[in-house]
């Protein structure tokens, strides 16, 4: 157990930026609203899954809609005191503590500003290990909890609850009410026992975003104490697979069904200038190319970051002319089941995509061309 201050905020609002595989709402957004929340009510009590009581019940709160949406309309503050109750009382039970949906820039950090203001622990554990665009798209559901009741609270304190048939029915109907909320809002549910949670989460995600975020900051400072630049300290210390050097010569995007749908268009620069490649998006980046051949695809991470400060770039944030590194992250394992691959794969989104790990993508082609 331990306690979340402002100053761990900046790092995990970073590294869940770089989990959040582009999507998962703005960092700067969270860590702002976060900090606010600590600041006026106080640390946040964080607990690892096996501190939490088999007989608790916990729930995940978290920000849905298209994240450009949700950098303009923010959040006021009361929206997950309004959520809390409400879900308590239509469960008939207290709710104990707070898990995250996902690992993102934004929704990472809701569960813990929730978390401040409610005055309840969050769990250092997820249902991703990333982030997804669907609401059911997580471990949760892959372990039979039901994503309903959920509650849906706006920033003027509409709210809203749906029980449904299954998993994704609450997608679906859940992301009407979305829309009908202006692209963005609060919603809480995924409620389970604390040994349900045990079985099922992801966990160490506050804890793995925390290290990320502090890989970034510092890879510019101590990479030369290690003998490494700092685009190799930041590799190596990530685990990330690098694919590409690029600029990015093209943005096309639309807003649609509550989600951000684009492709990122990139060019290859410095040692990959030969190259061209792009990156599909659905709120977080799908799939990526080079040279038209599909080189990471979810469920692994893709992922943009700054080429010279490794911070990751959000798609809401993809601009013309920004260099970049093209890299990739491996899943949690849970989404290389037949299972995950059915709810979080290629497939999922209607892409023709073989799945292939993205660790041995990497070897496939980088290391063939090795001496």
């Amino acid at each position: 157990m331990r306690f979340i201050d402002c100053e761990d905020v900046v790092d995990i609002a970073t590294g869940s930026a770089l989990l959040g595989a582009g999507g998962g709402g703005d960092p700067y957004m969270g860590k702002l609203e976060t900090i606010t929340a600590i600041r006026e009510c106080g640390p946040v009590q964080l607990l690892d899954a096996d501190e939490v009581p088999d007989e608790w019940t916990v729930a995940s709160i978290g920000s849905v809609g298209a994240p450009s949406v949700v950098l303009e309309k923010g959040v006021n503050g009361s929206e997950y005191a309004i959520a809390h109750d409400f879900l308590q009382r239509i469960l008939g039970k207290k709710i104990d503590a707070f898990v995250l949906a996902e690992a993102g820039g934004l929704n990472s950090l809701v569960p813990i500003a929730a978390a401040a203001r409610v005055g309840i622990p969050v769990v250092n554990v997820d249902g991703m290990g990333r982030a997804f665009p669907g609401l059911q798209q997580d471990t949760y559901c892959l372990n039979g909890v039901p994503t309903t009741p959920m509650v849906f609270v706006d920033e003027k304190g509409n709210r809203s609850v749906i029980e449904t048939i299954d998993n994704d029915w609450a997608e679906t109907i859940g992301r009407a009410i979305t829309s009908a909320s202006g692209g963005a809002i609060i919603n809480m549910g995924a409620s389970m026992t604390g040994a349900k949670m045990k079985q099922c989460a992801v966990r160490g995600t506050v804890d793995l975003a925390q290290r990320l975020g502090a890989i970034i900051r510092q890879a510019t400072s101590v990479s030369a104490e290690c003998g490494m630049t700092p685009q190799e300290y930041f590799l190596h210390e990530s685990g990330a697979y690098l694919f590409m050097h690029a600029k990015i010569a093209d943005v096309l995007r639309e807003t649609r069904d509550g989600f951000n749908f684009g492709r990122a268009v990139l060019e290859g620069i410095g040692q990959d200038r030969t190259k061209t490649g792009s990156v599909v998006y659905q709120n977080e980046n799908l799939y990526a190319e080079v040279d038209g051949d599909v080189v990471i695809s979810v469920p692994d991470l893709v992922c943009l970051v700054d080429a010279d400060t490794f911070l990751p770039i959000t798609t809401e944030s993809l601009h013309y002319g920004k260099r970049v590194l093209l890299v990739g992250l491996s899943c949690d394992k849970a989404w290389r089941t037949t299972e995950g691959l059915a709810l979080g794969g290629p497939a999922w989104f209607g892409f023709d995509i073989d799945y292939i790990p993205v660790e041995e993508q990497w070897k496939r082609i980088f290391c063939a061309t090795m001496p």
